[in-house]
C-alpha cells in the first residue's frame, strides 16, 4: 500500500519568522480597526454623536498674538449672546471634533509654515484624519466653522500657510465652511482692522443675518493681499483720494478706475520700499525718510549730551560724541523679525532688493540736511548748551544702525569701526530670537563673523542680552569669539519696548547691569586671557570686552578713536590698521570704575519715577 510523503519539517528559524509575521499582522489590524472605530463610533446608528451646546473658539498661538485675538472674539460673541469657548489646543482632544456643532479657529503660522508648537498636535490628527480613506468624508458633517489667519507676507509661500491647512483638513472631513479662510499679515500693520471685519461677519453669520449684499466677497478681501497688480476683478469704491498701497490695508484697493491708484509709488515697474502706511508708521516714530528707502532719526542720546547730561555707552568706550552723532540707515528694510526689535516691525521686511535705488550722494546730503534741521529744533529747549548746539550742526560721526544691519561687509572700505549683531550663539536659539526670513540664516550669520578677520580696522561683535532666551549660553559665545576674532564685544541688556503684537517680550526678559557684568566677566574668563572687561555704561547696561593685546597698553586701555588721525589715515590712501587710530580711555570709563562710564563733565539727571500699581517688583 502506497504512503502519501510526508512534507519536510520546518526549521525553527522558519517556524520562529512565521510566528512574528503572523503576529505583527494581528497587532496592525487590530491598531487600524481599533483607529476606525474610534473615529466612525459617533456616527454609529446605535450611538449618534451629540452636538456640544456650545462653540469652539481654538487658537494656535506662537508669540501670544493669536491667543489675544481669540480673547476679543471671545469677547465679542459674549456681547452678541452667542455662547462659546476658549480653546488651548494643549488641552484639546482631537478625538471630541465629530462632537462640535461650531469651531472658530485663529491660527498663527510658524517655522516653515507649520502651526505653533502648540497646535501641532491637533494639526497632526486633522491630516493624518483627512488622509485616511477609512475615515471617510463625512467625520465632521455636523460641524460649522471658520478659520483666521494672522502671518507675515515676508515668508513668501508659506504666508498663513497654517491657516489654509486647517481649513482645507476640516473641508476634507466633511466640516460646512461658513466663510472663507480670512487673513492678516502683521507686516502691513492691518491684522486689528482685519481681525474686527472677520468678527463682525461671524456674528453676524451666526444670527442668521442677509449677507447676499456682500456676494463673492467673504474672505477674498483679504485672501487678494498677494494678487497681482494686474489683477482687473477688484473693484472698490475710493472713498478719498488718496495713495494707498494693497499690501498695507489687506487688499482694500481704490479703484482701477481710480487715476490716484495708477502711481501708488510705482515708477517704470519698480516701487518705494517705504509705502504710505509705512510712512505714517515711522514718521509717527520720529523717522526722517530719505528718498524712497533710507531714513534719519534724532537719538534721546542726542537730546541729552546737547543738554550737558551725558552721552550713550559709545562716548564711554569709545570717545562718540554723542551730540555729534548722526543715526540713520541707507535701508528701512531688514531681513528678521526680532522680538526685541524697538519698531515693532513697522519697517518693511525682505529677503532681495525690488524697489526703486536713490542716487547714494543724494541720500548721504539729504541725511545730514535732515539731521541738521532736527538739531536746530532743538534751540531753546530748555538746557540746550548753545556751545553744543553749534558742534551738533556739524556731525562727525555716522552710527548705520537705525534698521538691522544694511551693509555688505566683505566691499566695504575702511570705516571706524564695523559691527556685526550676535543676538544668540546657537542656531536653535538665533531662529527664535531673530525669527529670520532665510532658510540658510545660520550659514549667513557665520559667514558675516568669518568675514570680520579679514578687516584691519576695528571690529565689534554686539550682543543683545535677553533673560530667558539667549542670557546662559556663555560657552556657545565663547566659541564663535574664535570664528570672527572681533576687536571688541559689546554685550548689553535688552531695552523694553512693551509689548505688541509680535512681541510678547515682559520686563522680566530684561537682565539687570549686574547681570550683564556677571556675563561678560564669565564670557571674559572663557578666553583665556584673550579678552578682558574693559569699559562699562551703567546707564545703559552695557559692558565692553576688549583685546588684550591690541588694546592694553602698558595697563592702560586704549579703546576710543582718534578721529582725526582715521581721517588722516584714510586720505593718505595707504593701508592701517586698528593701533594706528587709538586714544586713551579716560579713568571715569574704564571697567569697576566709581562713575560706572558717566562722564564727570555732564550734569547726571534722574528722573522722579512715579509707576505707582503699574510698577515692575522685582
Amino acid at each position: 500500500m502506497a504512503k502519501t510523503p510526508l512534507a519536510p519539517p520546518l526549521s525553527s528559524s522558519r517556524l520562529a519568522l512565521v510566528a512574528l509575521l503572523s503576529a505583527t499582522s494581528v497587532f496592525f489590524l487590530w491598531k487600524s480597526r481599533r483607529r476606525l472605530r474610534v473615529l466612525l463610533s459617533p456616527y454609529s446608528s446605535m450611538n449618534p454623536p451629540k452636538p456640544s451646546p456650545r462653540g469652539k473658539i481654538i487658537y494656535a498661538s506662537a508669540t501670544g498674538t493669536s491667543r489675544s485675538l481669540a480673547g476679543r472674539l471671545s469677547d465679542c460673541l459674549r456681547s452678541h449672546g452667542l455662547a462659546f469657548d476658549l480653546v488651548d489646543p494643549r488641552h484639546y482632544e482631537p478625538e471630541d471634533l465629530p462632537k462640535e456643532a461650531l469651531v472658530l479657529i485663529v491660527a498663527s503660522t510658524w517655522e516653515e509654515g507649520r502651526p505653533p508648537p502648540d497646535a501641532q498636535f491637533l494639526a497632526r490628527w486633522l491630516a493624518e484624519s483627512a488622509a485616511d480613506f477609512r475615515v471617510g468624508s463625512l467625520l465632521l458633517a455636523k460641524c460649522r466653522f471658520a478659520v483666521f489667519g494672522v502671518g507675515s507676507k515676508s515668508y513668501g509661500d508659506s504666508f498663513n500657510a497654517a491657516a489654509k491647512d486647517f481649513s482645507k483638513w476640516m473641508t476634507a472631513l466633511g466640516a460646512s465652511e461658513m466663510t472663507p479662510v480670512w487673513v492678516g499679515d502683521v507686516d502691513s500693520g492691518d491684522v486689528d482692522e482685519v481681525f474686527e471685519l472677520w468678527s463682525r461677519r461671524i456674528v453676524a453669520l451666526l444670527k442668521g443675518e442677509d449677507l447676499q449684499k456682500e456676494s463673492g466677497h467673504s474672505g477674498s478681501m483679504v485672501e487678494n493681499i498677494g494678487f497681482d497688480e494686474s489683477d482687473e476683478e477688484v473693484e472698490e469704491e475710493v472713498l478719498e483720494p488718496v495713495v494707498v498701497d494693497m499690501e498695507d490695508i489687506a487688499g482694500k484697493a481704490p479703484s482701477r478706475r481710480s487715476s490716484v491708484a495708477s502711481t501708488n509709488g510705482w515708477e517704470n515697474g519698480v516701487r518705494d520700499m517705504v509705502t504710505p502706511v509705512i510712512r505714517v508708521n515711522l514718521e509717527k516714530q520720529g523717522y526722517k525718510i530719505i528718498g524712497s528707502h533710507s531714513g534719519v532719526k534724532l537719538c534721546r542720546w542726542t537730546k541729552s549730551q546737547l543738554r550737558g547730561r551725558g552721552g550713550c555707552y559709545k562716548h564711554s568706550f569709545y570717545g562718540i560724541e554723542s551730540h555729534r552723532c548722526m543715526e540713520a540707515t541707507p535701508s528701512l528694510a531688514c531681513a528678521n523679525k526680532c522680538v526685541f526689535c524697538w519698531r515693532h516691525h513697522t519697517n518693511p521686511v525682505g529677503k532681495s532688493w525690488r524697489w526703486k535705488m536713490d542716487n547714494p550722494l543724494e541720500i548721504v546730503d539729504v541725511a545730514i540736511d535732515e539731521h541738521t534741521k532736527m538739531i536746530k529744533q532743538m534751540k531753546g529747549v530748555p538746557g540746550v548748551k548753545p556751545e553744543r548746539l553749534s558742534e551738533g550742526l556739524s556731525p562727525r560721526h555716522c552710527a548705520l544702525s537705525l534698521v538691522g544691519e544694511p551693509i555688505m561687509i566683505k566691499m566695504l572700505k575702511p570705516i571706524t569701526q564695523l559691527y556685526v549683531s550676535v543676538d544668540a550663539a546657537t542656531k536653535d536659539s538665533l531662529k527664535a530670537i531673530d525669527r529670520p526670513l532665510f532658510g540658510d540664516f545660520w550659514e549667513r550669520f557665520l559667514d558675516s563673523l568669518k568675514a570680520l578677520r579679514d578687516k584691519e580696522q576695528r571690529t565689534v561683535y554686539r550682543l543683545t542680552l535677553v533673560k530667558g532666551w539667549n542670557a546662559e549660553d556663555v560657552d556657545a559665545y565663547a566659541n564663535l569669539l574664535g570664528v570672527g576674532k572681533p576687536d571688541l564685544v559689546e554685550i548689553k541688556g535688552v531695552t523694553y519696548c512693551g509689548s505688541s503684537a509680535t512681541s510678547k517680550l515682559t520686563m522680566d526678559n530684561v537682565p539687570w547691569h549686574s547681570d550683564v557684568k556677571a556675563f561678560s566677566e564669565a564670557l571674559a574668563m572663557k578666553s583665556s586671557g584673550e579678552y578682558e572687561v574693559a569699559c562699562e555704561h551703567a546707564h545703559s547696561c552695557c559692558v565692553l570686552l576688549a583685546k588684550v593685546d591690541k588694546f592694553k597698553i602698558k595697563g592702560e586701555w586704549y579703546t576710543w578713536i582718534d578721529y582725526e588721525r582715521f581721517n588722516e589715515l584714510v586720505t593718505s590712501g595707504k593701508s592701517f590698521k586698528t593701533e594706528d587710530y587709538m586714544a586713551r580711555t579716560p579713568s571715569w570709563a574704564v571697567y569697576g570704575a566709581e562713575e560706572g562710564g558717566f562722564d564727570p563733565d555732564q550734569s547726571r539727571y534722574r528722573k522722579e519715577r512715579r509707576h505707582g500699581a503699574a510698577s515692575v517688583q522685582t
